[in-house]
């Protein structure tokens, strides 16, 4: 049977999981503004980096005795940051059900060598989080990026817990509600959601977070790049765009044109509405097609930004190089770009459905999955 080639493409065939795709309109221009040449420390340049912390509070709906600093090293640093400063003080309740989850197990475990309990799920799965003893800390994503499985809600974290919650927002902040009663560090990327650049990371700090970190001293040396408290108090510093280390005021500048974007669309319900819409999408073509699922198992913990998809049909018989080659075929026809599931996780697809991918991007690229698949299956 002749397989038909679709005729409509994707205005934009970037689904990438990170760095993720920019703002629809995009202009290298507006960057022009940037106090380039400039110390991050004259006043312009402190002014550009509070202006990045309070639009992402007033977005994110981030409380306003909780703290909000620019770090190093991407999300990455920004986790381990809050792990090596505050892990330790009591035994810790290390969740994974994802490869960056599970990187931080690797951490306490092999690195602070803590008392721990490890809880892990499958790729598909997610922890039963009720089952925690939240009297412990606790470190968990919020949304699997390589597993596209997210927590529902925060619903089971309690309220008086005695550890504190140190969480792994970095697909998820601008694309799902964060309740920050439940959060006493959330950490970030740019260049996730909002499309930003790479190689700077957000540090949210709950009075909770802060406290510890005052009143409590790892059995560990830190380097200056993790040092948040000088003489046990935090600096303040940090929190008022005065960096540990020299950010590029470029990416600053694009990270502010990211959050004008994201207020023009309606804030943080916008984006979330934005998102849903693209999941929406990809679930309806999933619902008329029998040879492609979701990975997540349960539609209530299915992510709405990382979304994993896998074969199912009993022809194949080798999922990964499957996989594999309708990924190229999608980007050598330059319609879907960067869709190949993670390395660790299981063979399959994920396409990227953040706020700044538009819906009929998405509705443009399905019709060629249907014929990279038929294509791929017919070889």
């Amino acid at each position: 049977m002749a397989i038909t080639t679709p005729t409509s493409r994707p205005m934009n065939p970037r689904f990438s999981s990170g760095p993720c795709a920019k703002p629809p309109a995009y202009d290298l221009t507006k960057l022009a503004i940037a106090p380039l040449g400039r110390s991050h420390r004259a006043a312009p340049g402190k002014a550009k980096l509070l202006e990045a912390i309070e639009t992402t509070r007033e977005i994110l709906g981030v409380p306003a005795d909780y703290k909000i600093g620019i770090v190093p090293a991407s999300d990455t640093g920004a986790y381990e940051m809050a792990m090596w400063t505050m892990l330790g003080e009591r035994p810790a309740e290390m969740v994974a059900w994802e490869s960056f989850g599970a990187g931080w197990v690797t951490d306490a475990v092999k690195q602070l060598k803590i008392e721990h309990t490890v809880h892990t799920a499958d790729y598909g799965q997610i922890v039963d989080m009720a089952s925690i003893n939240y009297d412990n800390d606790v470190c968990f994503t919020w949304n699997g990026t390589t597993s596209g499985v997210r927590m529902s809600s925060g619903d089971v974290i309690p309220s008086d817990r005695k550890g504190l919650t140190l969480c792994d927002a970095t697909s998820a902040a601008f694309a799902m509600d964060l309740p920050w009663d439940k959060l006493d560090v959330t950490t970030f990327s740019w260049q996730k959601v909002l499309g930003g650049e790479a190689a700077h990371g957000m540090l949210i700090l709950s009075p909770r977070a802060v406290e510890r970190l005052e009143n409590y001293t790892p059995a560990w040396p830190l380097p200056k790049i993790f040092r948040l408290t000088k003489g046990g108090k935090l600096i303040e510093g940090i929190f008022k765009g005065e960096t540990i280390n020299t950010p590029s005021m470029l990416c600053v500048e694009d990270y502010l044109l990211a959050l004008d974007w994201a207020k023009s669309v309606g804030g943080l319900q916008g984006l979330i509405g934005r998102a849903d819409a693209n999941t929406a999408a990809i679930a309806k073509f999933v619902q008329d097609h029998d040879w492609i699922d979701f990975l997540a198992t349960d539609p209530a913990t299915r992510s709405n930004t990382s979304v994993c998809l896998k074969f199912t049909d009993d022809r194949i018989t080798d999922g990964a190089a499957f996989a594999k080659a309708v990924a190229k075929h999608l980007a050598d026809e330059d319609v879907a770009l960067d869709v190949g599931a993670y390395r660790d996780a299981p063979p399959g697809l994920r396409i990227w459905c953040g706020g700044t991918v538009e819906t009929s991007d998405i509705e443009a690229m399905l019709p060629w999955l249907a014929w990279a698949f038929e294509t791929g299956i017919n070889a």
